[in-house]
């Protein structure tokens, strides 16, 4: 499992996420066309680019948040654990009351940043002639001629995007960061 798991960490991490997208629409179309013939259907098979967009940007993501997951989990120390087993949890009560609570402290600054990445990166999704937020933008802008304002406009919107995910991410780290002890040095 963990080769497979590096594997595909590697991999979606590796090739860019417009290659990704390319692939699984043009690559998943072929496929879906196929397994139709397979069966006995005729003809070209169309897959729809808002699923095949959401699960190449889920995919990509998942293989970012796997990363802080994995890095959350070697920075919680092994001491915490062996004083929880040390008390007499069991293995579920350890992981639910110790490790759950340390790996999601660690994680959150970088699900933060990996949310922001997969924000800006629905933006490729345009490619595959999905309309989103920078598709709407482009054709507005093309029959108007008007491509500042609509672009200005639309990194705007994501701006507000952004900032307002951000300002969720930031009271949800101040509030996991509550049940840690302060030094009274730095107070």
């Amino acid at each position: 499992m963990r080769y497979l798991g590096d594997a595909y960490s590697i991999l979606f991490r590796g090739i860019p996420e417009l290659l990704v997208i390319y692939l699984f629409y043009f690559g998943g179309a072929s496929v879906v066309t196929a397994v139709n013939h397979w069966f006995g259907g005729e003809g070209y098979v169309d897959v729809p680019p808002f699923m095949v967009g959401a699960i190449a940007v889920g995919l990509i993501s998942a293989s970012y948040q796997a990363e802080v997951y994995r890095g959350a989990f070697i920075a919680v120390a092994k001491g915490e654990l062996e004083a929880a087993l040390a008390i007499g949890m069991n293995r579920a009560t350890r992981i639910r009351r110790v490790l759950i609570p340390q790996i999601w402290r660690y994680a959150l600054p970088g699900l933060g940043n990996v949310w922001q990445m997969s924000l800006k990166d629905s933006a490729l999704i345009s490619v595959i002639g999905l309309v989103e937020l920078m598709r709407a933008s482009q054709v507005a802008a093309g029959s108007t001629r008007q491509y500042f304002t609509f672009y200005i406009v639309g990194g705007v919107c994501y701006l507000i995007l952004t900032g307002l995910s951000g300002r969720l991410f930031n009271i949800a780290e101040a509030r996991v960061q509550r049940t840690q002890r302060r030094n009274p040095a730095q107070s």
